[in-house]
């Protein structure tokens, strides 16, 4: 779980956990043992939006404490260094981050690596993944992001709806699953399973399939006796969550390595280590992150 990264944002005293991302390694260059990786931080564009720097943390090596990093979101100029998908409704956003900084952080982390841990949209037809499929979710739900280890929580659920996806016919998928305020931006992976539904595949090996981004709310409006017109509207957490395949975060990367080849400066967040501060002791309020009341991209 080193490559899941708790995101906040900075206030007087220290930090307010409100979402989630995950290291995704490109694939530069190299076979076997001699693989080079480009590290990119994936999570939802409405992360990064409006802002002008998040706070990263990250679990440090063996024996040392963990630490938390501000990044600058933006370049001297104002210009945002991070990227967002072209299309508005697919709610991913990727940061080019140095890997030098996070080896010279002493950081411990780990990559999804683009040619081996993740499987989007052709894979998963090759694969046969099919409605009913495990999956698990892994982010830092209402600020839970642990003590004295970045600790990201694990739900467990199943897919709901992707055939549409497979079939070129949606943008994203649907898993079953409770996520909160705090789980965008996180990463959802297939679960292994031997058994399957019959007329599907089982699937053997677990892989990076999708970035989640919102739950779809169930809205139920109370209406006045006397007038007929509505008073209260309650709002609840259906259980779906709206997924972004890895596609997204691919096609967000090839534009980054486009910029590259044209000689466009494409400038790598430099995290810079924030002053140690306990963590939160107990839940923070719900914050945008899931935005609750606002309807996600239609699936």
């Amino acid at each position: 779980m080193d490559s899941v990264v708790a995101i906040g944002v900075p206030v007087a005293k220290g930090t307010q956990w409100v979402a989630t991302g995950f290291l995704y390694g490109h694939h530069v260059s190299g076979a076997g043992a001699e693989r080079r990786y480009r590290p990119f931080l994936v999570t939802n564009r409405h992360v990064f939006a409006g802002a002008d720097r998040r706070v990263l943390r990250f679990n440090a090596l063996e024996g040392e404490p963990t630490r938390s990093f501000v990044v600058d979101l933006k370049d001297a100029a104002g210009k945002p260094i991070w990227f967002a998908h072209p299309d508005a409704d697919v709610d991913v956003a990727v940061l080019p981050i140095a890997a030098k900084a996070l080896e010279d952080g002493h950081l411990k982390f780990s990559l999804f690596q683009s040619d081996d841990h993740c499987a989007g949209v052709a894979r998963m037809k090759d694969l046969g993944v099919h409605e009913g499929d495990g999956a698990f979710v892994l982010g830092f739900p209402l600020g839970q992001v642990g003590g004295v280890r970045n600790v990201a929580i694990l739900r467990g659920g199943h897919i709901a709806r992707i055939q549409d996806l497979l079939a070129g016919a949606g943008k994203n998928f649907l898993v079953d699953a409770l996520i909160f305020p705090g789980n965008s931006g996180g990463p959802v992976i297939s679960k292994p399973e031997m058994v399957s539904i019959q007329g599907s595949k089982s699937q053997n090996a677990a892989y990076l399939i999708g970035v989640v981004a919102a739950f779809i709310p169930y809205v139920d409006v109370a209406l006045s006796q006397q007038t007929q017109r509505p008073r209260i509207t309650f709002e609840d957490n259906s259980g779906l969550a709206v997924v972004f395949p890895v596609d997204a975060i691919v096609e967000v990367v090839a534009t980054i390595l486009r910029k590259g080849d044209e000689k466009e400066k494409v400038q790598e967040a430099r995290p810079v280590e924030q002053p140690a501060m306990p963590a939160p002791a107990s839940p923070q309020p719900p914050t945008p992150d899931a935005r609750p009341s606002d309807q996600p991209p239609s699936p």
